[in-house]
């Protein structure tokens, strides 16, 4: 080995010895960060979440605490933007506590690709399309309007949420889309929902009613989006009329809204 070899190799070894070392540094400031919010604003949090969001709510204890931390290590990821509103305290903590909600049961949580989120003020509009938007989620991030997200969750039993159902949207690109941040076995269980999914939804496009909101009829995204909004807030109705779709929904989710402490399985994450 040449003087210039051996040199390049110290070079490149050196680099490596830093890169890790920074990140292990850079990953003790976060645990130390994200241990030292939780721990300083248990109380607030704690208080804001049970009067704003219902599931939260019904937890026991143990649950609470648990659903709180996931919180607060994906509000520490990620980057909240407001658009004709000023911020509140109260505003990523609640966005944050519906994409939880949604992946309580899930070993990925953080829906990794979604760096940033747009809290907007109310209906926008959005490209070409003539209809304004509560909320959406594009390649950019996800959107939400806080007067439809707030309204929404505070009158919880209509199946209409449009946190829950923006997450969903989320959630299945994660997935499906561009598979940063997968959760295996959310990857691997879709297939079964869909496989009792697609003919409720392939006769909702004929015309037939059900218990889903009418908007589940315009394509499969939304299908299952609006499948999301009504297991969590119509979690009877739902498994009382569409028991084999309701049970995939738990399966898929390892969640089911009608136990106690919702999660089937325990995750490793926690």
């Amino acid at each position: 080995m040449n003087t210039n070899t051996a040199y390049l190799i110290a070079v490149v070894s050196a680099g490596c010895i830093i890169a890790r070392t920074g990140r292990s540094v850079y990953w003790r400031s976060k645990r130390k960060k994200i241990t030292r919010t939780y721990t300083d604003k248990y109380a607030f949090y704690d208080a804001a979440l049970s009067e704003n969001n219902p599931y939260y709510k019904s937890l026991p204890e143990q649950g609470r605490r648990r659903f709180l931390k996931r919180v607060v290590v994906f509000m520490e990821f990620k980057e909240f933007k407001y658009v004709d509103l000023e911020p509140e305290e109260t505003m990523p903590l609640l966005i944050s506590a519906a994409a939880i909600q949604l992946t309580f049961g899930l070993e990925s949580f953080q829906l990794d690709y979604f760096d940033t989120l747009y809290i907007l003020k109310d209906n926008y509009r959005y490209g070409l399309y003539d209809k304004p938007f509560e909320g959406h989620v594009s390649r950019e991030g996800i959107y939400l309007s806080w007067s439809n997200f707030i309204r929404e969750f505070r009158n919880y039993s209509d199946g209409q949420n449009v946190g829950l159902h923006e997450m969903a949207h989320a959630l299945s690109y994660v997935n499906f889309t561009v598979e940063d941040g997968m959760d295996n076995a959310f990857h691997d269980k879709f297939k079964d929902f869909s496989q009792v999914g697609q003919p409720l939804f392939e006769r909702m496009q004929q015309g037939e009613s059900s218990l889903l909101d009418p908007y589940a009829a315009t394509n499969y995204q939304e299908f299952w989006a609006v499948c999301v909004e009504t297991f969590f807030e119509r979690p009877e109705d739902f498994n009382r009329q569409q028991p084999e779709l309701y049970r995939s929904l738990c399966e898929l989710l390892n969640q089911d809204p009608l136990t106690p402490d919702k999660v089937l399985n325990p995750t490793k994450n926690d």
